[in-house]
């Protein structure tokens, strides 16, 4: 019997007594583990082989959850805590047990959402209590984080689904194909199998010499498995920017653009965002090291707007009464909301005077200090817009939305009072998120407030807002956490699949 060179290969190498596995097959063969599977198929049509298939999963720990095998859970460490404070007695201050448990940053956030959760205690007006009966030692998850590190296996799959919420471990599925020899195999190589020699490809050597007419071809099995190429794509974010540009320059806008770093005065002032509002500590921006300042501002552009802060606009404006200083305006970050370009360009300061009617927009970037989770990055896309015009109202601006989002599939918009120090009346939106039917925050808007729009000589109305382009890429893909889109623990197979609405 003639066969082709990875054909005896695969024979000679596979076994009647247990089946083989196709990695091993390939390393016994010397040969690539697809070419040892395509073989294998076409042995088993002859009935020389018999392949069979099972999925094998595989449970691991993520970088936190070995962290949490170390340091513990949060919850946990925070329930130790109250106890040392006695907690377990009286209810003790929340803050000194946490300052206490050497919790930090987003692990604070954790141990608080899963404290009562799991009956460790309670939290509320700002003090905390501890259970005396609890028993950590008992808490599923950690038993559960612990046999994964040591055995690598769960013994209660009934949390797992809890600890892949979690993002403390992660499922992996593979598909495993193994070969044994079947007695017609045994029976054919006992009689002896000689390599056939056969040609995979037709080359142009063998047109042209006519010596293709005298070679024996190799036969193609199309339900083999082929080696898998990973191509380049544009990344879906990418795609779903140019799809809300298309989207906005249809609705007759104008793109905005300007700098990621600028003044505190453009980014805050301009809105009529107290300077001691909390926005504008340090805790939520990302202030510039060098330089620090800008160097030049409209000085009576800078007036009118101290002026609103201080006094307030119109007769019965009051202003805030609270500190205002130049140089704390004059002070460089990076933009936390793209709004600052609106007010650049409102202003006149960025193309020169915009009259009525006008409608810009920008997608551009922000960043912002927040904790990293599901919905929230430190730097992310924000879909910046408004429409100057006379005797604008809040139906004008549901009406642009709703138009908006309709062209991406999504028409259950909700919306949802708000308050803004800028605009007035102000509403937030909300979508609904295809796969866990969950309400998801998309953007805040609103009418811009005559004390943001009187020092930038705007004399009309100008609604706007500021959508999150990521969000609005969950709700049409389908993604479930933001961090699966870009950034560290982006999801590559997910990317290479989503689709943009068209």
């Amino acid at each position: 019997m003639q066969l082709p060179e990875s054909q005896v290969a695969v024979l000679e190498a596979a076994n009647a007594d247990e089946a083989t596995p196709i990695d091993a097959l390939a390393a016994a063969t010397d040969l690539p583990p697809e070419t040892v599977t395509g073989a294998a198929f076409e042995l088993e049509e002859q009935g020389l082989v018999a392949v069979t298939e099972r999925v094998d999963e595989t449970i691991s720990l993520t970088d936190e959850g070995r962290t949490y095998v170390e340091d513990g859970l949060p919850e946990v460490r925070l329930y130790e805590a109250a106890l040392e404070a006695g907690a377990d007695a009286d209810p003790a201050p929340m803050g000194q047990v946490i300052g206490s448990s050497g919790l930090e940053g987003a692990e604070v956030d954790i141990a608080l959402s899963n404290y009562a959760r799991k009956g460790y205690g309670s939290i509320d007006s700002g003090e905390i209590t501890a259970d005396p009966d609890a028993d950590p030692a008992a808490d599923p998850e950690a038993n559960a984080l612990e046999s994964l590190a040591d055995e690598g296996s769960l013994e209660a799959d009934d949390v797992l689904d809890q600890l892949e919420r979690r993002g403390l471990a992660e499922v992996a599925e593979s598909t495993v194909r193994e070969v044994e020899l079947t007695e017609q195999g045994v029976t054919e190589l006992m009689a002896g199998v000689e390599t056939a020699e056969t040609v995979g490809q037709v080359t142009p050597e063998l047109l042209t010499s006519g010596d293709w007419q005298d070679v024996e071809f190799a036969e193609y099995n199309v339900e083999a498995d082929a080696e898998t190429v990973e191509g380049g794509r544009v990344h879906v974010l990418r795609e779903m920017s140019e799809r809300v540009k298309d989207v906005l320059v249809g609705m007759g806008f104008e793109e905005m653009d300007g700098p990621h770093a600028d003044a505190d005065f453009w980014i805050n002032d301009c809105l009529f965002m107290p300077q001691d509002h909390p926005a504008r500590t340090h805790w939520d921006r990302f202030a510039l090291e060098q330089p620090t300042h800008i160097d030049e501002l409209p000085e009576d552009l800078v007036e009118r707007v101290e002026r609103a802060h201080r006094e307030g606009v119109g007769d019965d404006g009051e202003g805030y009464h609270s500190p205002w200083d130049e140089d704390f305006a004059r002070a460089l970050a990076l933009r936390g909301h793209t709004t600052s370009l609106s007010t650049r360009y409102l202003s006149g300061e960025e193309i020169g005077k915009i009259e009525p009617p006008a409608r810009f927009f920008s997608v551009e970037k922000a960043y912002r200090n927040d904790t990293l989770d599901a919905t929230h990055l430190l730097e992310f896309y924000q879909i910046e817009g408004w429409v100057m015009a006379e005797d604008l109202s809040v139906r004008d601006l549901m009406g642009t939305f709703e138009e908006f989002y309709a062209q991406f599939g999504i028409e259950d918009i909700r919306f949802k009072p708000h308050y803004n120090p800028y605009t007035e009346p102000s509403f937030e939106l909300f979508g609904t998120h295809p796969t866990t039917g969950e309400l998801i925050e998309i953007g805040n808007s609103g009418i811009f407030r005559e004390e943001m729009l009187e020092p930038l000589g705007v004399d009309c109305d100008v609604m706007a807002w500021g959508l999150a382009l990521e969000r609005l890429a969950m709700l049409t893909t389908g993604a479930e956490d933001i961090r699966d889109l870009h950034g560290t623990l982006a999801d590559l197979e997910f990317l290479r699949n989503a689709e943009v609405t068209y």
